[in-house]
């Protein structure tokens, strides 16, 4: 379980991000916090691509598709399901984004 731990952190955040954000959101702000979602989404995908030693990593867009559906019947309407594919091209991009980020700083950095 240890070995997990940063995984598991990073998608704790991403829990928060899918299930406490929309709470601050007025009936106007639809669109600017489907944004929101989605580039914090791409930073946290970012920061697993980066950090994350294990394999486990290229997994994690698929656990973000699949955490969002629920909040899709909690606070929108049965036409965002759409919106989990975003979500899971969103963190393919960025964990290989992230990773590549990690090859480079191993090669170069230290």
């Amino acid at each position: 379980m240890k070995k997990y731990l940063k995984e598991l952190l990073i998608t704790l955040i991403e829990l928060l991000v899918f299930y406490i954000t929309p709470l601050t959101a007025g009936p106007a702000d639809g669109m600017g916090l489907v944004v929101l979602i989605i580039i914090l989404t791409f930073i946290l995908a970012i920061i697993m691509g980066i950090i994350s030693k294990n394999k486990i990593k290229w997994l994690y867009p698929l656990l973000v598709g699949i955490i969002f559906l629920p909040s899709v019947m909690i606070y929108y309407n049965e036409s965002a399901f759409i919106h989990s594919i975003w979500y899971i091209v969103d963190s393919y991009i960025g964990v290989i984004l992230g990773h590549l980020i990690f090859l480079l700083r191993s090669k170069y950095g230290k």
